[in-house]
Protein backbone atom coordinates (compact mmCIF):
# COMPACT_ATOMS: atom_id res chain seq x y z
CA UNK A 1 0.00 0.00 0.00
CA UNK A 2 1.28 3.72 -0.75
CA UNK A 3 2.01 5.53 2.31
CA UNK A 4 -0.42 8.12 0.91
CA UNK A 5 -3.28 5.77 0.59
CA UNK A 6 -3.48 5.99 4.91
CA UNK A 7 -4.67 10.00 4.36
CA UNK A 8 -7.05 8.78 2.20
CA UNK A 9 -8.97 6.21 3.85
CA UNK A 10 -12.85 6.57 3.92
CA UNK A 11 -13.45 5.30 7.67
CA UNK A 12 -11.08 7.53 9.06
CA UNK A 13 -12.71 10.30 6.81
CA UNK A 14 -16.13 9.11 8.03
CA UNK A 15 -14.59 9.14 11.44
CA UNK A 16 -13.26 12.49 11.21
CA UNK A 17 -16.54 13.73 9.59
CA UNK A 18 -18.88 12.82 12.63
CA UNK A 19 -16.78 13.89 15.37
CA UNK A 20 -16.29 17.34 13.78
CA UNK A 21 -20.37 17.32 12.95
CA UNK A 22 -20.85 15.95 16.69
CA UNK A 23 -18.64 18.39 18.62
CA UNK A 24 -18.85 21.52 17.18
CA UNK A 25 -20.88 23.95 18.51
CA UNK A 26 -21.60 27.24 16.53
CA UNK A 27 -20.57 27.96 13.38
CA UNK A 28 -16.84 28.19 12.05
CA UNK A 29 -15.76 29.86 9.51
CA UNK A 30 -11.81 28.60 8.22
CA UNK A 31 -9.85 29.89 5.92
CA UNK A 32 -6.84 27.70 3.82
CA UNK A 33 -4.30 30.25 2.25
CA UNK A 34 -3.33 28.33 -0.74
CA UNK A 35 -4.18 27.45 -3.86
CA UNK A 36 -3.35 23.62 -3.62
CA UNK A 37 -5.59 23.30 -0.69
CA UNK A 38 -8.48 25.01 -2.52
CA UNK A 39 -8.18 22.33 -5.27
CA UNK A 40 -8.26 20.01 -2.79
CA UNK A 41 -10.36 20.42 -0.78
CA UNK A 42 -13.02 21.14 -4.03
CA UNK A 43 -11.68 17.81 -5.83
CA UNK A 44 -12.25 15.80 -2.38
CA UNK A 45 -15.95 16.63 -2.10
CA UNK A 46 -15.25 17.56 1.48
CA UNK A 47 -17.02 20.99 1.02
CA UNK A 48 -20.14 18.91 0.19
CA UNK A 49 -19.77 16.28 3.00
CA UNK A 50 -19.41 18.85 5.80
CA UNK A 51 -22.34 20.27 8.20
CA UNK A 52 -23.84 23.77 7.25
CA UNK A 53 -22.20 25.42 10.02
CA UNK A 54 -18.49 24.63 8.42
CA UNK A 55 -18.06 27.65 6.25
CA UNK A 56 -15.43 27.32 3.94
CA UNK A 57 -13.69 30.73 3.04
CA UNK A 58 -10.85 30.56 0.28
CA UNK A 59 -8.24 33.17 0.55
CA UNK A 60 -5.11 35.14 -0.95
CA UNK A 61 -3.51 31.65 -1.86
CA UNK A 62 -3.18 31.40 -5.65
CA UNK A 63 -0.02 33.47 -6.25
CA UNK A 64 -1.59 34.55 -10.15
CA UNK A 65 -5.04 35.75 -8.23
CA UNK A 66 -2.43 37.95 -5.94
CA UNK A 67 -1.21 39.52 -8.71
CA UNK A 68 -2.02 43.12 -9.15
CA UNK A 69 -3.19 45.21 -12.26
CA UNK A 70 -0.47 47.58 -11.76
CA UNK A 71 2.29 44.12 -11.60
CA UNK A 72 0.46 42.70 -15.25
CA UNK A 73 0.52 46.52 -16.53
CA UNK A 74 4.75 46.00 -15.31
CA UNK A 75 4.88 42.47 -17.37
CA UNK A 76 3.18 44.08 -20.45
CA UNK A 77 5.40 47.45 -20.40
CA UNK A 78 9.00 45.09 -20.19
CA UNK A 79 7.12 43.05 -23.46
CA UNK A 80 7.90 46.21 -25.43
CA UNK A 81 11.56 46.45 -24.18
CA UNK A 82 12.82 44.01 -26.72
CA UNK A 83 14.05 41.56 -23.90
CA UNK A 84 13.05 38.43 -24.08
CA UNK A 85 10.43 37.51 -21.40
CA UNK A 86 10.78 33.96 -19.63
CA UNK A 87 7.37 32.94 -17.16
CA UNK A 88 5.35 30.41 -15.65
CA UNK A 89 2.81 29.74 -18.49
CA UNK A 90 0.05 30.46 -15.64
CA UNK A 91 1.07 33.98 -16.09
CA UNK A 92 0.67 34.01 -20.25
CA UNK A 93 -3.25 34.50 -19.77
CA UNK A 94 -3.83 37.29 -16.88
CA UNK A 95 -5.44 40.02 -17.90
CA UNK A 96 -4.30 43.49 -17.88
CA UNK A 97 -5.20 46.72 -18.99
CA UNK A 98 -7.36 46.84 -21.46
CA UNK A 99 -7.74 43.26 -20.93
CA UNK A 100 -4.68 42.47 -22.67
CA UNK A 101 -2.08 39.54 -21.57
CA UNK A 102 1.33 38.23 -22.09
CA UNK A 103 -0.51 36.06 -24.51
CA UNK A 104 -2.20 38.96 -26.50
CA UNK A 105 1.50 40.66 -26.08
CA UNK A 106 3.51 37.36 -27.45
CA UNK A 107 0.79 37.28 -30.65
CA UNK A 108 1.64 40.85 -31.50
CA UNK A 109 5.29 39.89 -31.84
CA UNK A 110 6.38 40.11 -28.26
CA UNK A 111 9.55 37.59 -27.38
CA UNK A 112 8.20 35.64 -24.43
CA UNK A 113 8.93 32.11 -23.57
CA UNK A 114 7.32 29.26 -21.12
CA UNK A 115 10.00 27.90 -18.60
CA UNK A 116 9.19 25.65 -15.94
CA UNK A 117 12.09 26.94 -13.72
CA UNK A 118 14.06 29.78 -13.20
CA UNK A 119 17.65 27.69 -13.59
CA UNK A 120 15.49 27.23 -17.40
CA UNK A 121 15.22 30.95 -17.90
CA UNK A 122 18.97 31.46 -16.87
CA UNK A 123 20.15 29.14 -19.50
CA UNK A 124 17.97 30.64 -21.98
CA UNK A 125 20.70 33.73 -21.00
CA UNK A 126 23.12 31.74 -21.45
CA UNK A 127 22.21 30.88 -25.19
CA UNK A 128 21.57 33.81 -26.12
CA UNK A 129 23.99 36.10 -25.14
CA UNK A 130 23.36 39.37 -27.49
CA UNK A 131 19.82 39.02 -25.86
CA UNK A 132 18.57 40.48 -22.11
CA UNK A 133 16.68 37.90 -20.94
CA UNK A 134 13.95 38.45 -18.00
CA UNK A 135 12.27 36.06 -15.49
CA UNK A 136 8.92 36.90 -14.41
CA UNK A 137 9.37 36.41 -10.69
CA UNK A 138 6.16 35.59 -8.69
CA UNK A 139 4.73 33.54 -5.94
CA UNK A 140 4.95 33.17 -2.36
CA UNK A 141 7.98 31.67 -0.06
CA UNK A 142 7.79 28.54 -1.87
CA UNK A 143 9.29 29.25 -5.03
CA UNK A 144 11.87 32.35 -3.89
CA UNK A 145 14.55 29.79 -2.60
CA UNK A 146 14.86 28.52 -6.20
CA UNK A 147 14.78 32.42 -7.80
CA UNK A 148 17.32 33.66 -5.56
CA UNK A 149 19.70 30.28 -6.19
CA UNK A 150 19.86 31.22 -9.75
CA UNK A 151 20.34 35.03 -9.40
CA UNK A 152 22.90 33.55 -7.18
CA UNK A 153 24.40 31.42 -9.95
CA UNK A 154 23.99 34.52 -12.33
CA UNK A 155 26.49 36.59 -10.39
CA UNK A 156 28.53 33.62 -9.51
CA UNK A 157 28.78 32.75 -13.14
CA UNK A 158 28.97 36.84 -14.66
CA UNK A 159 26.05 36.64 -16.37
CA UNK A 160 25.66 40.28 -17.66
CA UNK A 161 22.26 39.30 -19.49
CA UNK A 162 19.72 38.64 -16.85
CA UNK A 163 17.38 39.82 -14.43
CA UNK A 164 14.43 38.73 -12.78
CA UNK A 165 11.30 41.04 -12.16
CA UNK A 166 10.76 40.49 -8.75
CA UNK A 167 7.20 40.88 -7.23
CA UNK A 168 7.35 37.96 -4.71
CA UNK A 169 5.30 37.48 -2.23
CA UNK A 170 4.83 36.53 1.78
CA UNK A 171 1.98 34.87 3.33
CA UNK A 172 2.22 35.90 7.09
CA UNK A 173 2.07 39.53 6.37
CA UNK A 174 -1.02 39.15 4.34
CA UNK A 175 -2.32 36.61 7.24
CA UNK A 176 -2.33 39.37 9.68
CA UNK A 177 -4.21 41.95 7.38
CA UNK A 178 -6.82 39.33 6.89
CA UNK A 179 -6.64 38.78 10.85
CA UNK A 180 -7.43 42.12 11.76
CA UNK A 181 -10.27 42.88 9.45
CA UNK A 182 -13.64 42.29 11.08
CA UNK A 183 -15.72 42.14 8.29
CA UNK A 184 -14.02 38.55 7.45
CA UNK A 185 -14.45 36.87 10.37
CA UNK A 186 -12.23 34.37 10.29
CA UNK A 187 -12.20 31.76 13.22
CA UNK A 188 -9.73 29.77 11.45
CA UNK A 189 -6.66 29.51 9.02
CA UNK A 190 -5.89 26.27 7.23
CA UNK A 191 -1.91 27.16 6.78
CA UNK A 192 -0.26 26.28 3.59
CA UNK A 193 1.90 23.33 3.46
CA UNK A 194 4.27 24.36 0.99
CA UNK A 195 5.11 28.13 1.75
CA UNK A 196 5.08 26.33 5.60
CA UNK A 197 7.79 23.28 4.41
CA UNK A 198 10.22 26.96 4.09
CA UNK A 199 9.56 28.99 6.30
CA UNK A 200 8.37 27.11 9.62
CA UNK A 201 5.54 27.67 11.69
CA UNK A 202 7.01 30.22 13.50
CA UNK A 203 6.27 33.27 11.81
CA UNK A 204 2.50 32.17 12.21
CA UNK A 205 2.03 32.12 16.10
CA UNK A 206 0.74 36.35 16.24
CA UNK A 207 -2.44 34.54 14.94
CA UNK A 208 -2.91 32.55 18.00
CA UNK A 209 -1.10 34.94 20.34
CA UNK A 210 -2.39 38.24 19.19
CA UNK A 211 -5.84 37.26 17.39
CA UNK A 212 -6.54 34.38 19.32
CA UNK A 213 -7.19 32.70 15.77
CA UNK A 214 -6.33 28.93 15.62
CA UNK A 215 -4.18 27.69 12.56
CA UNK A 216 -2.92 24.62 11.83
CA UNK A 217 -0.72 23.53 9.14
CA UNK A 218 -1.65 20.64 6.98
CA UNK A 219 -1.31 19.04 3.99
CA UNK A 220 -3.35 18.02 1.01
CA UNK A 221 -5.57 14.57 0.95
CA UNK A 222 -8.43 14.12 2.47
CA UNK A 223 -7.09 12.91 6.11
CA UNK A 224 -4.90 15.98 6.48
CA UNK A 225 -7.51 19.03 5.58
CA UNK A 226 -10.48 16.44 8.26
CA UNK A 227 -7.58 16.46 10.69
CA UNK A 228 -7.03 19.88 10.70
CA UNK A 229 -10.73 20.98 10.52
CA UNK A 230 -10.85 18.43 13.85
CA UNK A 231 -8.27 20.48 15.36
CA UNK A 232 -10.00 23.85 14.98
CA UNK A 233 -13.00 22.06 16.45
CA UNK A 234 -11.24 20.93 19.63
CA UNK A 235 -9.60 24.43 20.10
CA UNK A 236 -12.43 25.99 19.73
CA UNK A 237 -13.98 23.35 22.14
CA UNK A 238 -11.92 23.92 24.72
CA UNK A 239 -11.47 27.73 24.23
CA UNK A 240 -7.85 28.39 23.33
CA UNK A 241 -6.05 28.86 20.26
CA UNK A 242 -2.55 27.29 18.99
CA UNK A 243 -0.29 27.11 15.89
CA UNK A 244 -0.02 23.41 15.08
CA UNK A 245 2.18 21.58 12.56
CA UNK A 246 0.04 18.59 11.58
CA UNK A 247 2.58 18.40 7.96
CA UNK A 248 5.00 16.83 9.81
CA UNK A 249 5.86 14.50 7.41
CA UNK A 250 6.80 17.44 4.96
CA UNK A 251 7.61 20.29 7.42
CA UNK A 252 9.74 20.79 10.23
CA UNK A 253 8.72 23.24 12.86
CA UNK A 254 12.04 25.64 11.86
CA UNK A 255 11.26 25.45 8.10
CA UNK A 256 14.23 24.69 5.78
CA UNK A 257 17.42 26.88 7.03
CA UNK A 258 19.21 26.77 3.49
CA UNK A 259 16.51 27.70 1.44
CA UNK A 260 15.52 30.64 4.31
CA UNK A 261 19.67 31.25 4.21
CA UNK A 262 19.48 31.28 0.14
CA UNK A 263 16.43 33.89 0.11
CA UNK A 264 18.03 36.26 2.87
CA UNK A 265 21.22 36.49 0.66
CA UNK A 266 19.40 37.78 -2.08
CA UNK A 267 16.04 39.58 -1.05
CA UNK A 268 14.98 42.07 1.61
CA UNK A 269 11.51 42.85 2.54
CA UNK A 270 9.28 45.51 1.40
CA UNK A 271 6.14 46.76 0.74
CA UNK A 272 3.84 44.78 -1.65
CA UNK A 273 0.43 45.33 -3.80
CA UNK A 274 -2.15 42.41 -3.82
CA UNK A 275 -5.04 42.06 -5.46
CA UNK A 276 -8.24 43.05 -3.62
CA UNK A 277 -6.30 43.96 -0.14
CA UNK A 278 -3.95 46.50 -1.48
CA UNK A 279 -0.38 47.68 0.04
CA UNK A 280 0.70 45.54 2.96
CA UNK A 281 3.64 46.66 4.56
CA UNK A 282 6.93 43.77 4.61
CA UNK A 283 4.71 41.51 2.55
CA UNK A 284 7.17 41.22 -0.53
CA UNK A 285 10.31 40.83 -1.34
CA UNK A 286 13.41 43.22 -3.52
CA UNK A 287 16.83 42.06 -5.05
CA UNK A 288 19.53 43.65 -2.57
CA UNK A 289 21.25 46.10 -3.75
CA UNK A 290 24.75 44.18 -4.27
CA UNK A 291 22.39 42.10 -6.89
CA UNK A 292 20.79 45.23 -8.61
CA UNK A 293 22.52 43.95 -12.11
CA UNK A 294 19.91 41.32 -11.97
CA UNK A 295 17.21 43.52 -10.81
CA UNK A 296 14.52 43.99 -13.89
CA UNK A 297 12.81 47.12 -12.05
CA UNK A 298 16.81 48.72 -12.11
CA UNK A 299 18.03 47.30 -15.10
CA UNK A 300 14.74 48.12 -17.14
CA UNK A 301 13.52 51.79 -15.39
CA UNK A 302 10.19 50.21 -14.31
CA UNK A 303 7.60 51.57 -12.35
CA UNK A 304 4.53 50.35 -10.55
CA UNK A 305 1.73 52.86 -12.52
CA UNK A 306 -1.78 53.00 -11.51
CA UNK A 307 -4.09 51.07 -13.91
CA UNK A 308 -8.07 50.80 -13.32
CA UNK A 309 -9.14 47.92 -12.21
CA UNK A 310 -11.18 45.07 -14.44
CA UNK A 311 -14.40 46.55 -14.57
CA UNK A 312 -17.52 44.44 -13.52
CA UNK A 313 -14.60 41.66 -11.53
CA UNK A 314 -14.92 40.58 -8.28
CA UNK A 315 -11.77 38.96 -8.21
CA UNK A 316 -10.48 40.95 -5.31
CA UNK A 317 -13.40 40.01 -2.61
CA UNK A 318 -13.55 36.66 -3.82
CA UNK A 319 -9.47 36.83 -2.55
CA UNK A 320 -10.12 38.40 0.75
CA UNK A 321 -13.00 36.26 1.38
CA UNK A 322 -15.70 38.31 1.80
CA UNK A 323 -17.50 36.95 -1.68
CA UNK A 324 -17.88 33.42 -3.14
CA UNK A 325 -17.27 33.01 -6.36
CA UNK A 326 -20.80 32.68 -7.84
CA UNK A 327 -21.60 35.87 -6.22
CA UNK A 328 -19.73 37.54 -9.23
CA UNK A 329 -21.85 39.02 -11.68
CA UNK A 330 -19.53 38.01 -14.13
CA UNK A 331 -19.29 34.40 -12.73
CA UNK A 332 -19.82 31.96 -15.65
CA UNK A 333 -21.43 34.39 -18.39
CA UNK A 334 -18.93 36.73 -19.34
CA UNK A 335 -15.96 35.27 -17.19
CA UNK A 336 -15.39 31.31 -17.94
CA UNK A 337 -11.92 29.63 -17.94
CA UNK A 338 -12.02 29.50 -21.77
CA UNK A 339 -12.88 33.62 -21.42
CA UNK A 340 -10.99 34.87 -18.38
CA UNK A 341 -11.87 38.54 -17.18
CA UNK A 342 -10.31 38.24 -13.93
CA UNK A 343 -7.20 36.08 -12.51
CA UNK A 344 -8.83 33.89 -10.30
CA UNK A 345 -10.83 32.50 -13.51
CA UNK A 346 -7.48 31.86 -15.12
CA UNK A 347 -5.43 30.35 -12.77
CA UNK A 348 -5.96 26.29 -11.90
CA UNK A 349 -5.47 26.77 -8.43
CA UNK A 350 -7.89 29.74 -8.58
CA UNK A 351 -11.26 30.12 -6.67
CA UNK A 352 -13.32 30.98 -9.47
CA UNK A 353 -12.13 28.18 -11.87
CA UNK A 354 -12.51 26.09 -8.76
CA UNK A 355 -15.80 26.81 -8.37
CA UNK A 356 -16.67 26.45 -11.90
CA UNK A 357 -14.75 23.01 -12.46
CA UNK A 358 -16.65 21.19 -9.73
CA UNK A 359 -20.13 23.12 -10.17
CA UNK A 360 -20.05 24.20 -6.75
Amino acid sequence: MNLLDNFKNPQLCQKLLHSIQNELDGELRFMEVCGTHTVAIFRSGIRSLLTDKVIHLSGPGCPVCVTHDSEVAAFLDLAQKNAIIATFGDLMRVPGPDKKSLKAAQAEGARITIVYSPFEALKLAQDNPHDQVVFLGVGFETTTPTIAATINMAAEQKITNFSVLCLHKLVPPALKALAGDPDIGVHAFLLPGHVSAIIGIEPYNFLATKHGIPAVVAGFEPVDILQALHLFVTMRREEKAEVVNAYTRVVANAGNPKAKEMVDKIFTPTDALWRGIGTIPESGLRIKDQYADFDAMRVFDLTLRDVPEIKGCRCGDVLKGKLAPHGCPLFGTACTPAAPVGPCMVSTEGSCAAYYKYQI
